[in-house]
């Protein structure tokens, strides 16, 4: 038997919990244990430091991750274009708005613009392009009539189901040439961003005291 491997494995398992008792972040079982492993890890990798544009004039990962999510967006807008192109799409959030409908089943204006981070004009504005082309439609909830639920029509799911290899091959080619590895863990890490940034977004602040509120949670992490 391999003490020696049993001895580490116990070493590990005790600087886990000491580092989740200064600073619960994970579950007190093996799946935290696996997940603080995966940090560990990475943690690890990072000190083989990567090199960037701007790094040695003080160019921070922050802004270096910032833009590149900025040009990550731009890109996929840039391939939901040529399918806009050729169809009677307004635009990409047309698209977004009809799967969400699809995927979510019947649903409130709010909750619809909601899930897709929207402000409520812009998300309002989308919804009546929807409505006024005849692919979705709402009616008054039966809990309170004042509240409008959406579906989407089956006129709808023919648009939708009309452009969907398009849209498929759209999303296969925003993620480019990473490993389905990679991807796992590029969609771990994303959804952790975006987990945070939901919490500010649900929130509904004013714009004035957005930034502030959410670097206050930044400071708190």
């Amino acid at each position: 038997m391999n003490y020696q491997l049993i001895k580490d494995v116990l070493d590990l398992v005790e600087k886990f919990e000491m580092s989740n008792e200064t600073k619960p972040l994970y579950s007190n079982d093996i799946g935290g244990f696996k997940e603080w492993m995966r940090e560990e890890i990475v943690e690890h990798k990072c000190t083989e430091e990567l090199s960037w544009e701007g790094k040695e004039h003080g160019r921070s990962a922050d802004s270096v991750i910032s833009t590149l999510l900025v040009h990550m967006s731009r890109y996929a807008k840039s391939y939901s274009k040529s399918i806009i192109s050729s169809s009677e799409i307004s635009t990409q959030d047309d698209f977004i708005y009809l799967i969400t409908l699809r995927v979510f089943g019947p649903i409130s204006k709010i909750d619809l613009i909601k899930k897709n981070v929207h402000d409520k004009s812009g998300g309002i504005q989308i919804i009546n392009r929807l409505i006024s082309h005849g692919w979705a439609e709402q009616t008054s909830s039966e809990e309170d009539k004042r509240n409008k639920i959406l579906r989407i029509t089956e006129s709808g799911l023919s648009t939708l189901e009309y452009y969907m290899d398009d849209i498929r091959k759209a999303s296969k080619v925003v993620t480019g040439n990473l490993t389905y590895s990679e991807k796992i863990e590029l969609i771990r890490l994303l959804k952790k961003l975006s987990d945070f940034h939901y919490s500010v977004y649900c929130e509904g602040l004013p714009s004035d005291l957005l930034l502030t509120e959410a670097y206050r949670k930044v400071l708190n992490n």
